[in-house]
């Protein structure tokens, strides 16, 4: 069966003005999104999506509410002009947009856990100061192997946080093991080494310490079974039940986000298209080079979400 799959961006992805376009071209569909969040949080998260500066942006517990809504958005026009998921993944962040997309979370309880989890984050790095990059051409079990070695060599932490393409692995960890990792992946053969514009070393041990608060976040909010499929990061499968989610969300904060393995689950499921429903175009660049053959069509703007639609959608006889 051929399916279209919606993927949802997570932090980094952020662009100024996101979302801003969108709300103007399809107010009745996009607007109340962003008036509810600006209720909700308590603070006009519109305003810093569409006139905010990079740095603004740059702030986690404003950055995460920011792209959830903003893909939220970007998915309900989709939805409206019938391109519609029959399966669907987040990275990282996005994972809670997905969640929506297939029914277990409501939309406005999710924007509550996204608010937590950045604010909590942020925490991390004001007491464990950490950051992210990626690594490119090296082998994911070469970029473990190199993180092991500097942990132990230079007592600091950095882990493997995403896998995002075979040739692509984020770690994250403190500034210090960041820094070493990157100097030995680039001695070891690595084309690139690139520091990611996020604010804390996320997906990594360092996060443990918000574990058992976030937890009681999660549980205070219902979690439903999924109405249509949804790949889980930490697994790289489907999630089951709301239980499962709740857990996984939970787990997500330590593990690496897999999502090469996430793509190579929904291609050998026959996806015939992904759809990013989202601000930027990581995962559109991701996508081209972890599932070739497959298109991979961005949407963060109007003009982007307009040519996807034309790809997607039967041209009435």
């Amino acid at each position: 069966m051929n399916r279209i799959a919606f993927v949802f961006p997570g932090q980094g992805s952020q662009t100024t003005g996101m979302g801003h376009d969108v709300v103007r071209e399809f107010p009745a569909i996009a607007r109340t999104y962003f008036d509810t969040a600006d209720e909700v949080l308590g603070f006009p998260l519109s305003r810093l999506c569409f006139d905010g500066s990079a740095e603004d942006l740059r702030d986690t517990s404003v950055t995460q509410p920011g792209i959830f809504v903003t893909s939220l958005a970007i998915q309900a026009v989709l939805h409206e002009r019938g391109v519609r998921p029959e399966v669907v993944a987040g990275h990282s962040l996005g994972e809670y947009t997905a969640l929506v997309c297939s029914g277990v979370l409501e939309w406005t309880d999710a924007l509550r856990l996204v608010r937590e989890r950045g604010r909590l984050m942020e925490g991390v790095n004001r007491r464990t100061p950490g950051k992210m990059a990626a690594v490119v051409g090296l082998a994911a079990a070469r970029v473990e192997e190199l993180c092991e070695q500097v942990s132990r060599a230079a007592t600091c932490t950095v882990e493997v946080a995403n896998y995002n393409t075979p040739s692509q692995t984020v770690v994250s960890g403190s500034l210090a093991g960041v820094d070493a990792l990157s100097h030995a992946a680039l001695g070891a053969g690595a084309a690139h080494v690139v520091p990611l514009n996020v604010g804390a070393p996320f997906h990594s041990s360092l996060m443990r310490d918000i574990e058992e608060e976030f937890g009681s976040h999660l549980e205070a909010v219902r979690f439903g079974t999924p109405r249509i499929p949804v790949v889980a990061n930490v697994t790289a499968r489907y999630v089951e039940s709301g239980a499962e989610a709740r857990e996984l969300l939970r787990r997500q904060l330590t593990s690496p986000v897999r999502w090469y393995q996430s793509l190579e689950l929904l291609v050998k499921d026959e996806a015939a298209a992904f759809v990013e429903a989202g601000p930027g175009r990581v995962l559109t660049n991701i996508g081209k080079t972890a599932a070739p053959g497959i298109p991979v069509l961005a949407a963060g703007t109007v003009r982007q979400l307009s040519k996807a639609v034309e790809r997607l959608l039967p041209v009435p006889s």
